[in-house]
C-alpha cells in the first residue's frame, strides 16, 4: 500500500504547475521576453541537476550494489530514455511556446491544444523521475530516502512553476480567459503524477528494474532539456539570460540534492 508520504511526494510536482499556472491572474498578459528565457533556462538547470544526482549516481550506485556492471544499467536505461521520448516526439502534433510550425504528424488541432501537448510531453519524464525515486522508497532500497525522493519532488515542483506560467499566459494572450488558461495550465501538469503512478507500479512489476528505469527517467529529461528548452532559451534576444537562469537552476537542484538528499 503507498502511504501518505509517497502520494504527497508525487504530488508536490502537480503544485508547482498549478501555482504557475495562476500567475495568469496576478500578472501581465504577457511574459516579458527576458523573463521567459530565465525561466526556460532555470527549468534546463533544474533538470540537467536532478538528472545527474537524484537518477544516474543512484542508478550506477545501485548496480554496483546488485552485483551488476555498474555503468551498464545507467548507460542502458538513459539511451532508452532519450529514444522514448523521441517517438513520442514524432507521434504526438505539439507545438511549443514562440513557435508557430508544429512538430509530429499533421493534426487537425488547433493552437491551444497542440501548446498543452509540448507542456505535456515535457510533464511525462518528470512525472517518471519522481516516480521511480518513490519506488524505490516502496521497495525500501537503501540507496534512495525519503529526504532524496522529497528534495527530487520539491526541485520538479519549483522548475514547475515557471513552466505553468509559460504555458497559462500565452494562452490568456490567445484571448481565453484567465479561469479557462488557468484550468489548461493546471490540466498539463495532471500527467505528471500519473506517470508516476504508472511508473511505479511497472517498478513494482518488474523487480530488479529500478537502476534501469532510474537513467530511463534521467535519459527523458534530458532529452527534453536539449530538444526543446535549450534551443528556445537560446532563440533571439536575451540568450544570456537563459544561460544565466540555467546556471541557478543547476546549481540550486545541485544543492538542494548535495545538502538534504
Amino acid at each position: 500500500m503507498i502511504d501518505t508520504n509517497v502520494i504527497l511526494g508525487i504530488s508536490i510536482p502537480l503544485i508547482g504547475t498549478t501555482l504557475g499556472s495562476a500567475m495568469v491572474f496576478f500578472m501581465r498578459d504577457v511574459l516579458n521576453e527576458a523573463l521567459q528565457k530565465i525561466l526556460m533556462g532555470f527549468a534546463a538547470g533544474v533538470m540537467i541537476a536532478a538528472s545527474v544526482w537524484s537518477l544516474i549516481i543512484p542508478s550506477i550506485e545501485m548496480a554496483e550494489a546488485q552485483g551488476l556492471i555498474e555503468w551498464m544499467p545507467a548507460a542502458i536505461g538513459f539511451l532508452m530514455g532519450i529514444l522514448f521520448l523521441l517517438l513520442l516526439d514524432r507521434i504526438i502534433p505539439h507545438l511549443h511556446v514562440n513557435e508557430e510550425v508544429p512538430e509530429g504528424p499533421k493534426a487537425d488541432l488547433n493552437k491551444t491544444t497542440m501548446l498543452v501537448l509540448a507542456v505535456t510531453l515535457h510533464n511525462i519524464p518528470e512525472g517518471m523521475a519522481v516516480g521511480v525515486v518513490f519506488a524505490g522508497i516502496i521497495a525500501d532500497n537503501s540507496l534512495i530516502t525519503m529526504s532524496a525522493a522529497m528534495v527530487l519532488a520539491i526541485g520538479i515542483a519549483i522548475q514547475n512553476f515557471p513552466e505553468g506560467a509559460i504555458i497559462s499566459m500565452p494562452l490568456r494572450s490567445l484571448g481565453m480567459s484567465k479561469k479557462k488558461a488557468f484550468t489548461v495550465g493546471f490540466l498539463s501538469g495532471v500527467v505528471e503524477p500519473i506517470a508516476a503512478v504508472l511508473t511505479i507500479l511497472l517498478t513494482t512489476v518488474i523487480s530488479g528494474m529500478l537502476p534501469y528505469l532510474l537513467a530511463f527517467a534521467a535519459g527523458a529529461m534530458i532529452y527534453v532539456v536539449v530538444e526543446d528548452l535549450v534551443p528556445e532559451g537560446q532563440e533571439g534576444k536575451h540568450s544570456d539570460f537563459s544561460t544565466i537562469g540555467l546556471a541557478v537552476g543547476f546549481v540550486l537542484m545541485m544543492v538542494l540534492d548535495v545538502a538534504l538528499g
